[in-house]
């Protein structure tokens, strides 16, 4: 009987079978330092990294705003980076509020 190559390859990281052979793509992650201000209801953030800044009323027009400038910058910032590599992780300083009983 014949072999036959077309049985799936496996990428191992450590000696563990991730699946079939891909081409693994290594993410790029960026930090937005994010806070909220009470008085004007409006969030803001900055990456020095990408570099971007942005401000929105929540969090989430935040980090659509963050990362679209994110991707219009890339190529000139960070030249050989696949855009579908990039994330973006927030951390997101506000005041605490009192428990109401």
């Amino acid at each position: 009987m014949a072999h036959s190559n077309s049985a799936p390859k496996y990428v191992r990281d450590g000696g563990w079978p991730l699946g079939p052979e891909v081409d693994m793509i290594k993410p790029v992650i960026f930090t937005i330092s994010a806070g909220g201000d009470d008085e004007a209801s409006v969030w803001t953030g900055h990456c020095d990294d990408i570099p971007a800044a942005a401000d929105a009323p929540t969090l989430d027009e935040l980090l659509a705003k963050i990362s679209a400038i994110a991707l219009d910058l890339l190529p000139d910032n960070h030249p050989g980076v696949d855009p579908s590599s990039v994330f973006l992780q927030i951390t997101a300083l506000r005041e605490a509020e009192p428990a109401h009983a």
